[in-house]
């Protein structure tokens, strides 16, 4: 892939550490005053103890693709913008050590790029070549993460409007492509209608939309129910 197309039209350019010819490995041993090592801590407990988390990881380990910590994380410094992104083509979680500085908002983009990753692993997303592909994945991210729960809306001051859920996840698909592609804001307005009913309505692994904390401990239970279900038949 040519370096300059893959910087401009991929979003590359958002995560500049991406363009080192290397997959980079967080390190545990950084000094304890970097955010390198503050971005590890935040990772571990978000994967330790969110619900969301705990479930994408299980999903994806049923589905051939276990997640190793060292391997498919890494915390990194990127543009102001961007929070967090799966780079398709490493398999790997980043998550913006610069940006991310509460443990709320770092089990959000956790959860927000696992489903990308569950997205990649269960439906082998074209993610640089079908806008759709990456409009549904950015859809699904936006409302099962808990991107557009009402207390994370109200801290945007974004409230009050009819459907705001739907308009708040729409919303953020939208950005979320405009971000990573080189394309007019009319033609990925076009791209996010034409996929948003079905893909706003596949609620896996969830099964339900988790609108909190204990709503995805449920849906947690659930799927792990299922799954001992299904290992009896």
């Amino acid at each position: 892939m040519d370096q300059t197309k893959q910087e401009e039209e991929y979003g590359y350019d958002l995560f500049p550490e991406r363009n080192k010819g290397k997959v980079k490995k967080g390190s545990i041993a950084e000094s304890l005053f970097t955010f390198n090592h503050k971005c590890q801590l935040m990772l571990k407990y978000a994967m330790d103890t969110s619900p969301y988390a705990k479930l994408l990881l299980s999903a994806m380990k049923s589905s051939g693709c276990k997640v190793v910590t060292d391997r498919h994380f890494s915390c990194e410094d990127c543009d102001g913008t961007v929070s967090g992104g799966f780079d398709a083509a490493s398999s790997q979680i980043v998550l913006c050590q610069n940006n991310i500085h509460q443990q709320s908002h770092m089990t959000r983009v956790v959860t927000h790029e696992l489903i990308h990753a569950f997205d990649h692993c269960r439906a082998h997303v074209d993610w640089f070549n079908n806008y759709r592909h990456l409009a549904c994945s950015e859809i699904r991210a936006a409302n099962l993460s808990g991107d557009c729960r009402f207390m994370n809306e109200v801290s945007r001051f974004n409230f009050g409007l009819k459907q705001h859920h739907q308009e708040c996840v729409r919303g953020r698909a939208l950005r979320s492509i405009l971000a990573v592609r080189n394309i007019s804001r009319k033609e990925a307005e076009k791209i996010v209608d034409e996929v948003f009913d079905t893909c706003f309505n596949d609620h896996e692994p969830f099964g339900r939309i988790p609108h909190g904390k204990k709503e995805a401990k449920f849906a947690y239970r659930d799927y792990e129910n299922r799954d001992r279900y299904s290992s009896n038949l």
